[in-house]
């Protein structure tokens, strides 16, 4: 696979943009859905249709016992990960004594690409890298502006940026997505490894040089360590509550559970740590998908790399505002779902690359969450209907073992779920949080609204970046100060 290596302006506009599709179209979303996943999905779609003329009850209960048993798959799988993810095994561990006692002459150089668009508050994020504990002139930051960005633009100029920060200005072009803009920064980053931080980051300062002992304690065959994410503003409000137990349970017990099991991991958006010459050789992010982040590691084991999870945590803001959560919480599905139908045109080829374990974590994990998360409100409303009115025509979709199946899971799922949050906040050291977890369900009910959301722009507008908005934590007139 060709990787990203361009110099000249409009060959790494292109590339930045299509080098992944055209290397390796069958990795890209560039198109989500390919004409054999159409022609195939039309083909179901009609023959349901057709039993459903022949014999409605039959497709109703065929329908039913299908979404059932794929919803108890995927709940019985999670709280598999989350068994196999408690303790430290799977997890990379860099004390501070061993990430200080790498000389600074034996540091590799480091690449940091911070991809911010509409971020006026450009100065507390240079601020917070600058915490870095890493040799400055091994360092290789690289703020990636919009060109077209002018207040951004504006703010980054007026504050004093020291000689290992670059600002590098991305020309305007379709899609207007953070993965096309770390392609954009990558063709000439000169260092050996690479992050992303977001522009809110607080990341650990000796988090790179975890990463360099961590990668090379691991061995070649490791692409990459994810850092773990946390909030500094989780206190803020109930959502913010919410938002920090899930992350808490996501990358403490989640993604480790994921390596337990021999399954790829979806990677976060950020703090996660590539060894440069691998990310090129595999095409870098695909610009077209909105959760490149997941895409990539996906890819990576597809292509016999494996990923590690690295003990240090970087802090970010928690979305506040509960329709700002939502629009970036659908974006996340969204991307989700795309990464599914992406690896999902071959079969038998992510088969043969992933094996059956890392195939069953593609479809119950990366599918099954946003799968699992629109399928809740459709059976709390069935769950419901039937308390509430007893409609016979309700009894009728089920049979026996799929009512107890449907039972079990609607009553031992949450409940393992409400553990599993409540585990990790006691875990966390986190009392504070403890009556947040007990109240997800309602949490719960957020979600189901953005993956609905997702679904629907995944036909109508597969590749559109919706913009989180930050600094909601920040009072007005803490917003006021240059």
């Amino acid at each position: 696979m060709t990787g990203i290596v361009s110099s000249d302006a409009d060959e790494r506009l292109r590339a930045s943009v299509s080098a992944l599709a055209d290397a390796a179209p069958e990795f890209s979303a560039q198109r989500v859905v390919t004409a054999p996943q159409a022609v195939s999905g039309l083909i179901l779609i009609a023959a349901w249709v057709a039993l459903a003329l022949a014999t409605p009850l039959v497709a109703a209960q065929m329908l039913v016992g299908v979404v059932t048993v794929g919803y108890v798959a995927a709940v019985v799988y999670r709280v598999l990960l989350f068994c196999r993810g408690v303790g430290d095994r799977h997890r990379t561990r860099v004390s501070d004594a061993e990430a200080k006692s790498v000389p600074d002459a034996e540091l590799p150089p480091y690449t940091v690409l911070v991809p911010v668009h509409r971020e006026p508050l450009i100065g507390e994020l240079l601020a917070h890298l600058e915490q870095l504990d890493y040799p400055r002139d091994r360092l290789d930051v690289r703020v990636l502006l919009e060109a077209d960005d002018t207040e951004t633009i504006a703010a980054a100029r007026a504050t004093t940026c020291p000689p290992h920060v670059i600002l590098v200005l991305v020309p305007p072009a379709e899609p207007r997505t953070k993965p096309k803009a770390c392609n954009y920064g990558l063709v000439d980053a000169r260092g050996e490894l690479v992050t992303i931080y977001d522009a809110e980051d607080i990341p650990d300062p000796l988090q790179l040089r975890r990463a360099v002992v961590a990668l090379r304690r691991l061995g070649p065959e490791y692409a990459c360590v994810q850092a773990q994410l946390g909030y500094f503003n989780s206190t803020q409000n109930v959502l913010t509550r919410w938002f920090t137990v899930e992350y808490g349970t996501w990358f403490a017990y989640l993604l480790p559970g994921l390596i337990a099991v021999g399954a790829p991991v979806p990677l976060g958006g950020t703090s996660n740590h590539f060894r440069t010459d691998v990310l090129r050789s595999v095409g870098a992010w695909d610009a077209h998908n909105v959760t490149e982040d997941a895409d990539l590691g996906i890819r990576l084991a597809r292509l016999g790399y494996a990923v590690g999870v690295l003990e240090s945590v970087t802090l970010e803001e928690a979305n506040s505002d509960p329709i700002n959560w939502v629009k970036q919480r659908s974006r996340w599905y969204k991307g989700y779902l795309q990464t599914f139908l992406v690896h999902a045109r071959r079969p038998w080829a992510t088969l043969r690359d992933l094996g059956w374990r890392g195939t069953a974590g593609l479809v119950l994990f990366v599918a099954g969450t946003p799968c699992l998360t629109a399928l809740n409100g459709f059976f709390w409303a069935l769950t419901l209907m039937w308390f509430t009115r007893h409609p016979a025509w309700l009894q009728a979709l089920f049979d026996s073992w799929l009512y107890y199946a449907g039972l079990l899971c609607f009553v031992l799922g949450n409940l393992a779920v409400l553990y599993m949050n409540v585990y990790t906040t006691r875990q966390l050291g986190r009392p504070d949080l403890l009556v947040a977890a007990l109240l997800s369900p309602l949490y719960w009910a957020l979600m189901t609204l953005a993956a609905t959301k997702a679904a629907i722009q995944l036909v109508a507008s597969p590749s559109y970046w919706e913009k989180t908005t930050h600094g909601l934590h920040l009072s007005p007139t803490d917003k006021a100060e240059p």
